[in-house]
């Protein structure tokens, strides 16, 4: 089981950044799927989640507005749209797989993990 973290990159702040996670080995589809996310000196925190179909998503109130997770199950694929990106948006950002299919911030629910992809905002 397999989850890959690819999109990161250097962006200057106001910009955009579409984040994938990709799924091997595992239903994916099946599975409520969430972005973790973790600044230098700080813990993991929770970003985004969305329930198996898609149709129920959940965010961290920082990221309301400007992020957007979705969903492909047909490609096993995860994606965050990051728009009106910022500073302290930098981090390593973490796709998680949750074999429960409502989504959730608790990130000990999170069962597979993808190895990270790292965000930086320029000011």
């Amino acid at each position: 089981v397999q989850l890959q973290a690819s999109g990161g990159g250097l962006v200057q702040a106001g910009g955009s950044l579409r984040l994938s996670c990709a799924g091997s080995g595992c239903t994916v589809s099946v599975s409520s799927m969430g972005w973790f996310r973790q600044a230098p000196g700080k813990e993991r925190e929770f970003v985004a989640a969305a329930s198996w179909r898609g149709g129920s998503t959940v965010y961290e109130d920082s990221v309301k507005g400007r992020f957007t997770i979705s969903r492909d199950n047909a490609k096993n694929l995860v994606y965050l749209q990051m728009n009106s990106l910022k500073p302290e948006d930098t981090a390593v950002y973490y796709c998680a797989a949750d074999l429960a299919r409502a989504p959730s911030r608790d990130p000990t629910r999170y069962v597979y993990w993808g190895q990270g992809t790292l965000v930086t905002v320029s000011s």
